[in-house]
């Protein structure tokens, strides 16, 4: 459930940007600090796909508090563009997150080159550029939260979905060079990590799952598909993840990593105490 309004005096003024806002996880992101008080820029790539959050704003009666901004994380200029837009409105930026993202799958045989690099385009380097062009107005103001939106598959790697998992893995070790570095100006940087949840990334990634006709490994792409068809559909409610952020926008010393989502914890202790003989049994019985 979205924190009530009321609760907003522990936000004064905080501004909020958050990559990624259309829909999904960044959507409900934006409604939960909205309601706490936060300033919220609302960036996406495409300023037309804002309608439905512009609609649960008013009715959720924090439509004042949402602003929206065009940001490509792919395109410099724009990321550029929107950071000094945002500091010339308001002179500061509170909170970071980087939620912009999407999954591309198919086994490593059959994904073309350039759909690995679109993949880590948009997903790391995209994550990269708004992080740097952020960090300078964090660290004058000696105060910060970046929370880099990771995955499961930050963690632990399924077949079929090797572009997205490489892209997480390579968030997760960006995010600790990161924590480090900032230590120092008083930013915290986080990474949550959800398993799968009622949002379109998957049934976007779904659609767009790259294969051959004849594919030697088509009964193992089709046993990945039910399995992802049948998270999907027993997936909880995304505001989970929402609520988190919610919660940890507010912790004076929050952790680095916060698994979150069904099995979540329990995969990532298995990784820490199993061999990894068994846990790849348990992956590979989770897909037959």
């Amino acid at each position: 459930m979205l924190m009530n309004s009321s609760i907003d005096r522990s936000a004064p003024n905080r501004v909020a940007l958050i990559t990624g806002s259309s829909s999904g996880f960044g959507l409900l992101i934006a409604l939960n600090l909205a309601q706490q008080g936060f300033v919220v820029i609302a960036t996406m790539r495409d300023l037309a796909r804002r309608t439905a959050l512009e609609e649960q704003a008013a009715r959720q009666g924090v439509a004042d508090r949402i602003q929206y901004l065009q940001l490509d994380v792919n395109e410099e200029h724009s990321i550029t563009a929107a950071v000094q837009t945002i500091f010339r409105q308001h002179g500061q930026i509170d909170v970071l997150i980087n939620n912009a993202g999407y999954a591309a799958g198919g086994f490593v045989e059959h994904v073309p080159m350039h759909a690995w690099r679109d993949q880590l385009e948009t997903n790391v380097f995209g994550l990269i550029a708004v992080t740097r062009a952020v960090l300078p107005i964090m660290r004058k103001q000696r105060n910060g939260l970046i929370i880099n939106m990771s995955s499961i598959s930050g963690l632990a790697a399924f077949p079929g979905y090797a572009p997205y998992a490489t892209s997480k893995f390579a968030i997760e070790g960006f995010s600790e060079s990161l924590r480090h570095e900032m230590a120092p100006f008083g930013i915290k940087v986080v990474l949550v990590e959800p398993g799968s949840y009622r949002t379109d990334i998957w049934s976007k990634g779904l659609g767009s799952i790259h294969t051959k006709p004849d594919s030697p490994y088509q009964p193992q792409l089709d046993a990945v598909l039910r399995y992802s068809r049948h998270s999907a559909e027993h997936a909880p409610d995304p505001r989970q993840v929402a609520d988190l952020i919610g919660r940890i926008v507010h912790q004076r010393r929050p952790r680095l990593r916060y698994p979150v989502g069904q099995g979540s914890g329990l995969l990532v202790l298995a990784r820490k105490l199993l061999p990894w003989s068994w846990l790849e049994w348990i992956i590979r019985r989770a897909t037959k």
